[in-house]
């Protein structure tokens, strides 16, 4: 109910928004047929840059007769030997997004077949109940409701650690396959069960140790010291992952100061420090390399061992593949519906303007209060952010394009990009794959977690980037 409240809401307040700019402020009046096919590139910003201005990547594209975009900003070599940008706030409407919805589901079937399909095996193979017997100490406390030893454990497991690596297109499956499992042990078929709830907040508050991507176009952007937010950035989402797993074991009288959890914790925050100092000591290249190594190592060798624990098995390894690929279609196909929707109500509140009208608001209030407003500035990323990904990631560019990539609010806005995940993106996907309809408490869960993240980027920005402009 709670979902389809919220949902009603983006909806309503994004019509609204719209009315009253068509109705009060003169040149909107095209603001209805804006939301419904789109809002265009505005070239009105164009103007010439000097080489040094840009970035070696998008130099070395522009040389080449090509254009560059980096989401907000498009770049291109005039005819009379200069180089141009202007900026590009694209923007779906109703219609584009409702295609866009059914693309990202298309494109999320060979993936989900890929790993489903391994999972199989490793499920067939007895690899998922190993893993649930080394996590299941852990795991029994947080999750009481589950068996011992419940494959479920094994599945989570693996979508935490896929996302701790920054490994988005395993997470989902893993994620999906976690969900299934635990609606298998859901009395009430149609309402999030505790063990899902706590689940989904822990995977939407984004835990993730190498923002690799934000690294990368800060890099792009010629940020002085591209890594400089790493650590900033690991400590908000931790501290946005511990205010999801108190808040949910509040709601659920779940006592975390038990031995078994703490002692887990704090291992895990042992070995993340471990892994932070190390990074801190390697420059930008030494970080991607460390990272592509890292990530794409383990998926190769995670293949590798699931194939040799098969072999011993002596189970058919290729007939367990398949069956799990077909799993992972239906699902792809299943969740169609459910991103549909979500996504389109999200491009209404995009279109409409009514972001604008919020950090207009935030902006004037923290004025009339006399406090430092730079932070204003960076916050678009974390409004949008669990709303949707790429639109948050486009938030981040422009700030930082626009107020400059060393700049207080370009480094913050990279912050928060790295915080949290897409809540409502997760909410569509995860329960519409078990078709889940009562939510319950979930969405106030996670939002609060993001609540923690953001004020905690905050903060963090002030301690690290104080100085800056």
């Amino acid at each position: 109910m709670a979902l389809s409240r919220i949902w009603a809401a983006f909806i309503i307040v994004a019509v609204l928004a719209a009315s009253f700019q068509a109705i009060f402020l003169k040149g909107h009046t095209n603001i209805y047929s804006q939301m419904v096919v789109g809002k265009a590139g505005d070239t009105s910003n164009t103007k010439s840059i000097d080489t040094a201005a840009i970035s070696p990547v998008i130099l070395n594209a522009l040389q080449k007769g090509k254009t560059y975009t980096d989401g907000t900003t498009k770049y291109s070599h005039h005819e009379n030997g200069t180089y141009i940008s202007y900026k590009e706030q694209h923007a779906d409407g109703i219609i584009g997004t409702a295609k866009t919805a059914v693309d990202i589901a298309i494109n999320l079937i060979g993936i989900m077949a890929l790993f489903m399909g391994f999972m199989s095996i490793a499920e067939r193979a007895g690899g998922i109940r190993l893993l649930s017997k080394i996590i299941g100490p852990f795991f029994s406390k947080l999750f009481p409701e589950l068996p011992k030893n419940h494959p479920a454990m094994g599945h989570m497991v693996m979508n935490f650690s896929a996302n701790l690596l920054g490994l988005d297109n395993a997470a989902t499956p893993f994620g999906l396959k976690a969900m299934e499992s635990l609606q298998e042990l859901n009395p009430s078929k149609d309402t999030a069960s505790n063990s899902q709830i706590m689940f989904l907040c822990l995977h939407a508050s984004g835990l993730t140790l190498i923002p690799v991507s934000i690294i990368a176009i800060r890099a792009s952007l010629n940020a002085t010291d591209p890594t400089s937010i790493f650590i900033p950035c690991m400590i908000a989402t931790f501290a946005a992952t511990i205010a999801a797993m108190l808040i949910v074991s509040f709601k659920q009288k779940i006592n975390i100061f038990q031995p078994v959890i703490l002692l887990w914790i704090l291992g895990i925050s042992a070995v993340i420090s471990l892994m932070v100092i190390y990074l801190k000591s390697l420059d930008f290249n030494g970080v991607q390399t460390f990272s592509g190594v890292l990530s794409n190592g383990i998926i190769l060798f995670l293949f590798f061992f699931i194939i040799l624990g098969a072999l011993y098995k002596n189970i058919d390894i290729f007939d367990a593949f398949v069956e799990g690929a077909k799993e992972g279609f239906t699902v792809a196909v299943k969740i169609i519906p459910y991103l549909v929707g979500m996504l389109v109500a999200i491009s209404m509140l995009r279109t409409s303007g009514t972001f604008e009208v919020i950090i207009d608001g935030m902006r004037s209030l923290f004025n009339a209060l006399g406090t430092d407003t730079r932070f204003v500035a960076g916050l678009p990323t974390a409004l949008i952010k669990p709303l949707s990904g790429s639109a948050a990631r486009g938030m981040m560019i422009d700030t930082m394009t626009t107020y400059g990539s060393d700049s207080f609010a370009g480094s913050l806005s990279s912050v928060l990009q790295g915080t949290s995940d897409t809540t409502f993106y997760i909410i569509a996907v995860y329960y519409g794959a078990v078709s889940i309809k009562n939510t319950r408490y979930s969405i106030g869960a996670m939002l609060l977690a993001d609540l923690v993240g953001i004020i905690t980027s905050i903060l963090l920005a002030y301690l690290f980037f104080g100085n800056a402009s």
